[in-house]
């Protein structure tokens, strides 16, 4: 990602679904004027998911997700599929391709459509006519697919060809009309801080923090404070009452990292507000009330008790890791040794969750708010507590009650 590129995560994600050769990589291509898929006359070329982040006016940074085909009958085609309802938890929109061929059987389509809608993502239906003809001219075949898919969407589809690249222009305007009313996402720092607040960010810079730069949540937490017009100054831990000492009043707000909640709440002033950034992202981009009700279950864990631990982040464990040693440790170190620790990351969360006496979720700077949203719906419905790091450590620290959110 470079300096000035809007992170993945804060894009808004478009998910394009069709049948095998129903020209999904073709439009993507059309669509973007770059190729950026693989495009095939032979079934099942696009064998997983492949994403392109661009660009486009007035939608603005978007990220676009190119499917494997919805009824891939290859050796490999279960796989792929279950890449693709993978796709679907992280799609604010979706583009369904449907092709011109003459195909009277949209039973497939049908399904994912209503799959996508149950998942409360808007649809938008292209027909891909496939030969170079007029576009105006409407073939009997032509007439009976729009008609079929008028009869279980409501809607025209949209009529392009991805070949010759006609019609992008009407889906642009369709992609427009159709944004989520939810996408606009609310602030980091919500309503805590106002222009000329002075806010102290308390970031330890231990063997988890990169070399020579800082994690994503701290930079899009600066930004935004900086956008805001506020006042920033930045500490490790070890020189938080150096800085405080340095001035006239004490900060508005103090924003650390969960793993030092203690320490930084000990030498906090009385005035200043505290969170941190994993709370902050909590409300960013999931339910933090939510999350706060699931912390009440960790005190009903037993050393015989399950937890699940789900880090969005893919990187390699480290020494100091927040999520698979020291959450875990400051667990058994409560509630016995015996205490069994699930880690997941990336996006392997499991289906089911019933095993588990509860799931801690990380702050999921990573994934789009669509996605962490579908796992707290996959805890709520199979009745599981779910809270995200920074609740947990607050909670297991005493101090909860005392964060500002």
């Amino acid at each position: 990602m470079g300096l000035n590129e809007t992170p993945s995560a804060s894009r808004l994600h478009i998910g394009i679904f069709g049948k095998v050769n129903s020209g999904k990589s073709s439009f993507l291509n059309a669509f973007t004027g770059q190729d950026v898929s693989i495009v095939s006359n032979v079934a099942g070329t696009t064998t997983d998911v492949v994403t392109k982040a661009m660009e486009v006016a007035p939608l603005g940074p978007c990220v676009f997700i190119d499917t494997a085909g919805l009824d891939d009958e290859t050796e490999l085609g279960e796989a792929r599929t279950k890449k693709t309802r993978q796709a679907v938890e992280k799609c604010d929109m979706a583009i369904l391709v449907i092709a011109d061929l003459g195909d009277l059987d949209l039973s497939v389509e049908k399904e994912w459509y209503q799959t996508l809608i149950e998942n409360k993502i808007p649809v938008i239906i292209l027909l891909n006519k496939k030969s170079e003809s007029d576009m105006n001219v409407e073939t009997d075949s032509l007439r009976f697919v729009k008609n079929e898919i008028l009869s279980f969407t409501k809607e025209d589809p949209i009529l392009m060809n991805a070949k010759t690249g006609e019609g992008m222009a009407a889906v642009k305007e369709a992609l427009v009309r159709k944004i989520p009313e939810s996408y606009e996402l609310p602030f980091i720092t919500g309503n805590l801080v106002d222009e000329g607040d002075v806010v102290m960010l308390v970031m330890p810079q231990d063997a988890q923090a990169p070399k020579g730069r800082l994690i994503l949540p701290q930079v899009q937490t600066t930004r935004e404070l900086l956008d805001k017009k506020c006042v920033i100054i930045s500490v490790t831990p070890d020189k938080m009452q150096v800085a405080l000492d340095q001035l006239k009043n004490p900060p508005k707000l103090i924003i650390t990292d969960s793993q030092v909640f203690k320490a930084v709440y000990e030498m906090k002033p009385e005035q200043s507000m505290l969170t941190s950034f994993s709370i902050l992202f909590a409300a960013y981009k999931g339910d933090l009330p939510y999350y706060i009700e699931g912390a009440k279950a960790i005190d009903t864990l037993t050393e015989d008790s399950k937890v699940l631990i789900a880090e969005c982040c893919s990187h390699a464990p480290l020494t100091e890791d927040i999520g698979r040693v020291k959450i875990p440790n400051l667990l058994r170190k409560r509630y016995g040794a015996g205490l069994s620790v699930d880690i997941v990351s990336g996006t392997d969360f499991p289906q089911e969750l019933r095993a588990y006496d509860l799931v801690i979720q990380c702050g999921g700077c990573m994934f789009n708010r669509k996605y962490i949203l579908s796992r707290i719906e996959r805890a709520k419905n199979q009745q599981i507590p779910m809270t995200n790091y920074g609740v947990t450590i607050a909670h297991l620290t005493g101090i909860l009650d005392k964060i500002s959110m």
